[in-house]
């Protein structure tokens, strides 16, 4: 069957699916709650609210990649589905509510849920199996030019049926190494040039690419498109850098600018008021969270609820952030500046619960206020932590071209202990496409880290910071020390 025949019965899939969604609401809306609002056209609400559920519906689905099929795992999907559908539904009541001028009860809506939860789960099982059935797993192969660029690409393990690695192959100065995916030690066959690689890779129906020289890689990456492979390859922070570059059609020839981020006006003043008003509106519905958090951190050592420590903004600007203290008083009486640790033992009780549902962040709230950061934007670095991630990566300041954030590219696509190489790529991803929309979108993205446990694991035991030159594998994203 030809891809574009399996694309559209997928694609048919996921259209049937949000139909029924859609539908569902509707006859539930008909059924519980359409009489409850004043009206002399009933219809006509019922078709506003029901425009307004499937809006959301379809915006949060893309948010949490609820449809992603044969991408995510079945629990992944059936919760990015749950996430988007709750929140939509959630919306929507908080909406009729205040059309009503009362508080409507949300029995019917639980039901709802729960019926469209139900029907979810079968209807991912079913298109996941469908979807391996009409595409089997491609052949692939992978290039790589050291041991940590290849152990970037170990993930691929966990998508064996989508990916069979049946070879690697290593570069090395000019050099490649030919060897079978399950030795993952170094030695072989030399293999000289592009022409010896082209070879191989006409055996294959996937490529992946991992830390060789640009040259090399825009070859294989040539070679891929021309013949119809899939090519997928982790890019070099210089090619985020040109990822953001414009276009210029005042010549004869193709001209590309590429510039310090350059955000409009406009964009900047919503962003700034979006911060004031959500920092603002959240502090006020925290506040009694934030109270009994500070009222635990005092009982359990009687030490202060608030940590200030020194970090960095826009332009390189310090400034002292604010955060509920996870750790003991002396966590860092050695005077040496470091990360948190998978089993850092400075962490107390209290600490370690705050930091599983993220209040230890919720004093930076004010730090928004204040105008120190923004609630999206790469997260703010201690000047020491810097200091060593820029002797390693000249280009690690780039980063600082907007202000720091609450949440940003880093920490919700990433993991807690990113090499810093890959967070700046990321940070960059953020600083070259930012807008209104990408923020909503991360801030909305954001809310389903909060229930993903390895996104706050920390780094490995006995390191200073997630720096490449202190482990041997790389990991995943966010700073909370």
């Amino acid at each position: 069957m030809k891809s574009m025949q399996k694309s559209l019965i997928i694609r048919g899939m996921i259209f049937l699916h949000f139909a029924v969604m859609a539908a569902l609401f509707f006859g539930f809306w008909n059924c519980f709650y359409r009489q409850l609002l004043h009206s002399e056209v009933l219809w006509r609400n019922d078709l506003v609210f029901s425009g307004i559920y499937t809006f959301l519906l379809f915006l949060f689905s893309r948010v949490y990649n609820a449809y992603k099929v044969g991408l995510l795992r079945v629990g992944e999907l059936v919760f990015g589905h749950t996430l988007a559908n709750l929140l939509s539904l959630g919306i929507t009541y908080v909406l009729a509510c205040a059309i009503a001028h009362r508080i409507i009860n949300p029995l019917a809506g639980f039901g709802l849920a729960a019926v469209q939860l139900v029907l979810t789960f079968g209807w991912v099982w079913l298109a996941n199996q469908l979807y391996f059935k009409l595409n089997k797993p491609k052949r692939t192969v992978v290039i790589y030019r050291s041991e940590s660029d290849l152990r970037k690409l170990e993930e691929i393990r966990n998508f064996d049926r989508r990916w069979k690695i049946e070879k690697q192959v290593k570069w090395q100065e000019g050099n490649l190494h030919d060897i079978p995916w399950e030795d993952g030690l170094p030695g072989g066959t030399n293999l000289s040039d592009i022409h010896r690689l082209i070879n191989i890779m006409k055996d294959y129906e996937s490529v992946f690419v991992s830390g060789v020289n640009a040259t090399l890689r825009n070859g294989i990456v040539k070679y891929c498109v021309e013949s119809r492979k899939d090519c997928y390859f982790v890019p070099h922070t210089g090619d985020v850098i040109i990822s953001g570059a414009t276009h210029m059609k005042s010549f004869a020839v193709p001209i590309f600018r590429v510039r310090r981020s350059r955000p409009t006006p406009e964009y900047l003043f919503v962003k700034r008021a979006v911060d004031i008003v959500l920092s603002l509106v959240t502090i006020v519905v925290t506040c009694p969270l934030m109270l009994v958090t500070a009222i635990a951190i005092k009982q359990y050592d009687h030490g202060p609820a608030l940590y200030r420590q020194v970090r960095l903004t826009k332009d390189g600007r310090p400034f002292e952030i604010l955060k509920f203290r996870s750790m003991k008083i002396d966590a860092e009486k050695d005077g040496v500046a470091r990360l948190a640790s998978e089993n850092d033992d400075r962490i107390t009780p209290v600490g370690k619960v705050i930091r599983a549902i993220r209040f230890d962040e919720l004093p930076q709230l004010f730090n928004i206020l204040r105008g120190d950061m923004s609630i999206v934007g790469p997260r703010p670095e201690r000047p020491e932590i810097a200091a060593q991630y820029r002797q390693e990566l000249p280009a690690f300041d780039l980063r600082l071209q907007v202000k720091a954030g609450l949440t940003g590219y880093a920490q919700v696509y990433g993991r807690y202990n990113t090499e810093p190489q890959d967070k700046l790529k990321m940070d960059l991803m953020y600083v070259n496409q930012a807008s209104l929309l990408e923020d909503i979108k991360l801030m909305f993205a954001t809310v389903q880290t909060i229930f993903q446990k390895e996104s706050t694991h920390g780094i490995s035991d006995g390191q200073v910071t997630a720096s490449k030159s202190e482990r041997e594998i790389s990991i995943g994203s966010s700073e909370r020390a």
